[in-house]
């Protein structure tokens, strides 16, 4: 591996990047751990400011969107050779008044 230097002139001042090393117990060398008083307090101050509520409402609609989008693709494929069949045959028959109503119903 090349030893290129990273640190650019942009940071005169930057301070060497060591490797962590870690201590028994998992505690990474030179970081002291909160004593016990100190992880309550940040405990006791954090607990009422960290709460989130999701309503219900939202939580419902999470659950059908995803049983939404893991539902299967619909198969039209008889229905639109039926419908071909119908119109090459000539023996398709509109109905306008439902036509009508499906327009006016998109258009408002």
């Amino acid at each position: 591996m090349n030893s290129i230097n990273t640190r650019s002139a942009f940071f005169p001042r930057g301070r060497e990047i060591k490797p962590e090393t870690t201590k028994e117990g998992g505690q990474v060398e030179g970081l002291e751990k909160n004593s016990l008083e100190r992880a309550n307090e940040i405990t006791q101050k954090t607990s009422s400011d960290a709460k989130v509520s999701i309503p219900e409402g939202v939580k419902d609609f999470s659950k059908i969107k995803k049983v939404a989008m893991t539902a299967p693709e619909p198969d039209n494929s008889e229905k639109i050779a039926r419908l071909k069949a119908q119109i090459q045959a000539g023996t398709y028959d509109i109905d306008y008044d439902a036509l009508a109503d499906k327009m006016l119903t998109s258009e408002f």
